[in-house]
């Protein structure tokens, strides 16, 4: 069960804040920025999520969006799943100079 806020009303327009794990700075390349605006306009396209305004932090992102065609909550959970994947996937793959920091990272002070 998630510990954080729950989406009561679907359709409302929420202000949602989406943390990376322990706080890692991933969003500082544009490889990982370019895949969470592709997420957002997957949402957008097949999953009726309406985006108001965002903005991509070094290690987080704000959003204002809703779902009047669907489940805000959904949407917002497959949009964080596929984009973890794609963006540990691309870490993995690529020539990251941070990968096993950004990958082992548990929380504390170094990370």
């Amino acid at each position: 069960m998630s510990t954080g806020y729950q989406i009561k009303d679907q359709q409302a327009l929420h202000y949602l804040t989406i943390q990376v794990v322990d706080w890692i700075d991933v969003f500082t390349r544009k490889a990982y920025r370019d895949i969470v605006i592709d997420s957002l306009q997957f949402c957008q396209k097949h999953k009726g999520l309406q985006i108001f305004g965002y903005v991509i932090m070094s290690n987080h992102i704000h959003l204002i969006a809703n779902s009047p065609q669907g489940e805000l909550s959904n949407t917002v959970r497959d949009f964080k799943k596929f984009t973890a994947k794609n963006i540990i996937e691309s870490i993995t793959n690529d020539n990251e100079s941070r990968q096993d920091w950004m990958l082992n990272c548990k929380v504390s002070p170094h990370c």
